[in-house]
Order: structure tokens, then C-alpha cells, then sequence
């Protein structure tokens, strides 16, 4: 028998007596240290991103939208590749109530209240400085219960307890807690190893989306992806370029800061073949011609002397949207200390992802390297 997230008591007839059942309620700690009472079991969950399947398929088994009503199209918009993976597996997808065409901003207090869900899970970026009229003062008079978790913005800090966050809302504190052992053994191996160097760090250019604007160039200095990119040794050519998260060098920056590596995100597969191809429908050949395609066209990037010697790679830019993130600082680690990172295996790394966490088989390309030029 299914009870409401705020069921109260139930009596049941047993011989001449009456057992009395209460759905319980625990209390969780959000990113926010916010502690919040939600059902002991939540049955109807609403997403502040659609893309937050990513990391419940690592903690749950089965279907991961299985007790998701409503979410955001940004995964169908996005990651449309993955998206088919998942309706193909899991049929139930596809029927999720949309709230949202492609981001958390679209979503409606409204539209979630109507869809009567016992927990709303939201990104960290959603919580407002002032709670007047927000999302959050609106659940809260509807009295929804809604946790906060963050996979994208301060992933180094932020992805264990949001991981085990979810493990204890929604009852999978076992495999949680197994991901979380498997991420924490990758991630330490990459710092431990760096603590004992003592070396020159590589300067490195980030470049976001190749191809999908005509300047150059769009980078991340501070957050996310060049966290991450720190992290893994990386000396970010951005950093100190401007103050907010993401923005543009022009290319007289790049050209005197020189990298020593050239990095670039992309996520298009079929559906837009002239972007950078890369994802779990994505050939080897079709990801590796588009690469070089794509860099032939950039006049200034082409010329860099990191694109010259073979030192240019492109990596799936959804990677750094949930622990996955892993994934890119190996990725980044061996690029950059080759030597040092000889046994480092990334592609082991994501196949044994695949195979011991997600219920979804591994297909496609998700990183490349541009070859020298003679």
C-alpha cells in the first residue's frame, strides 16, 4: 500500500484490536545546512534540472525517474543523446510531466504545487539572496518540503554531501555511499599524486563549445570546470582574465599567454553535425574529424604552438554537470602529466562507472586529441 508523503494514521482491523500505522517522517541536512523534514519514503519528486538523472542513476538501481513527476526539458534540450539512451531503457522518461522547456527559471511554484509532490529537489543556483516571493517562501506556504543540492558549481566541496544527501532522502544510502568510496579513491589518487610534485604546472587554455560562436573565446576562470581543471594541476590561462565564472579572452590574450595544452568542450551528436560531436552516440572517427574540421576554421587557435604539437583535446562538456566530473580530471591529469599519470587509465575509469553504478550501457566518444601537424 502507497501512502501520501504526510499520511497520518491509518487503522487497520486485526481480530479484535487495531494496529495503527503512521507514515514517517525524517529530517535531512541540505548543502545549506538547511534541516529540512521529508517523508521517509517520497514518492512523488520534482527536479530543478532534468539532468539531476545523471547522478540519481549512480545511487538508485533500476529506473532513476521511477517516483520523478516533474521536471525541466534541459536534458531532452541539451543532451539529447542521452536522453534517447534513457527513454529506450526506461520508457516511464518520457512521460514525466515537463515544467520547464530548459532551465530551473522556467519552472513555476504553480506548476510544481499542482503536480502534489511529497519532496522537491533544486539545484544549488536556485536559491535566491531574498526569500520574499521566491520559489522557496511559495513551498513553503504549501508546505512542500525541498532540499538543495550542487553538482555544477562547487563540485570539489559540494558533490559527496549532495550525494549522500540523496542517499538518505530517497533511501539508497548503500550504493550512495559505494559511489561515493569509488569517486573518493579517483579523486584522492589525483591529488595525492600531485601533492609530492614539485614541477612546473602546464598553462592551459579552456575553451568552451568550439564552433558554436564565431569569437574567440569563451572559457570558464573561476568555478567548475577550472576548479576542476586546478585541481588535476592545470595552470588556467583565465584565471586571472576576469572576475565572474565564465567570459571571453580575446585572441591577442591567447596568443601571448601561449598554453602549453589547448582544452575544448562540446556535447552535439547527429542531431547538429556541424558542432563538435561527442557523446554517448558518437563514433571515434565522426568525433575525431569533427575536431579537426572545426579547428581548421579557427584562423588564430590553429596556429597556437599547443594545437601544432598534438597538445589539443576536446572533452564532453556534460561531464562536469555531476560526479562524472571525475572523468575530466583524469582526463585533464594525464594531459598534463603524462609521465607522471603513466598507470592512469580514464577510459578503464569510465567503463568500470558504467558497469558497477549506471543502468544504461556505455556507447559513443566523449574525449579526443587533435594530432600534431607536420
Amino acid at each position: 500500500m502507497r501512502f501520501s508523503s504526510w499520511a497520518m494514521a491509518i487503522a487497520i482491523a486485526v481480530g479484535s484490536g487495531a494496529v495503527i500505522q503512521t507514515a514517517q517522517a525524517k529530517t535531512v541536512v541540505d548543502i545549506y545546512q538547511r534541516k529540512v523534514e521529508i517523508p521517509d519514503n517520497p514518492q512523488r519528486i520534482v527536479l530543478g534540472e532534468s539532468r539531476m538523472l545523471y547522478s540519481l542513476a549512480l545511487i538508485e538501481d533500476g529506473d532513476p525517474s521511477a517516483h520523478v513527476v516533474g521536471w525541466p526539458g534541459d536534458m531532452q534540450h541539451y543532451d539529447p543523446q542521452s536522453w534517447q539512451l534513457y527513454v529506450k531503457a526506461f520508457p516511464h522518461i518520457a512521460s514525466v510531466e515537463q515544467i520547464g522547456n530548459t532551465s530551473y527559471d522556467q519552472m513555476s511554484a504553480e506548476k510544481i504545487i499542482a503536480l502534489k509532490p511529497d519532496l522537491v529537489i533544486l539545484p544549488r543556483y536556485a536559491k535566491r539572496s531574498s526569500n520574499e516571493g521566491t520559489l522557496e517562501q511559495q513551498l513553503d506556504k504549501a508546505k512542500v518540503p525541498f532540499i538543495y543540492v550542487d553538482f555544477r558549481v562547487d563540485q570539489l566541496h559540494n558533490t559527496v554531501p549532495s550525494l549522500r544527501l540523496l542517499g538518505q532522502a530517497l533511501n539508497t544510502q548503500q550504493k550512495a555511499e559505494r559511489f561515493i568510496d569509488f569517486y573518493q579513491q579517483h579523486m584522492q589518487h589525483i591529488s595525492q599524486t600531485l601533492a609530492n610534485y614539485q614541477g612546473k604546472k602546464p598553462r592551459v587554455m579552456l575553451q568552451l563549445h568550439l564552433g558554436r560562436r564565431e569569437s574567440c573565446c569563451t572559457t570558464v576562470a573561476n568555478g567548475n570546470l577550472a576548479d576542476l581543471l586546478a585541481f588535476a594541476g592545470g595552470d588556467n590561462i583565465a584565471k586571472k582574465a576576469f572576475k565572474g565564472v565564465y567570459g571571453e579572452m580575446n585572441p591577442e590574450s591567447v596568443i601571448v599567454a601561449n598554453p602549453d595544452v589547448y582544452l575544448t568542450t562540446g556535447m552535439s551528436g547527429p542531431e547538429k553535425p556541424d558542432d563538435l560531436q561527442l557523446g554517448p552516440q558518437v563514433s571515434k572517427e565522426r568525433a575525431e574529424n569533427s575536431f579537426r574540421s572545426l579547428m581548421s576554421n579557427q584562423l588564430i587557435l590553429s596556429n597556437l604552438r599547443a594545437v601544432k604539437e598534438g597538445n589539443a583535446y576536446s572533452l564532453w562538456h556534460n561531464f562536469y554537470l555531476s560526479p562524472y566530473h571525475l572523468i575530466d580530471v583524469e582526463v585533464f591529469a594525464k594531459v598534463f602529466y603524462p609521465q607522471l599519470f603513466a598507470s592512469l587509465d580514464p577510459d578503464q575509469t569510465l567503463k568500470t562507472l558504467y558497469q558497477q553504478f549506471l543502468p544504461i550501457p556505455l556507447t559513443g566518444t566523449y574525449w579526443t586529441r587533435l594530432q600534431a601537424k607536420p
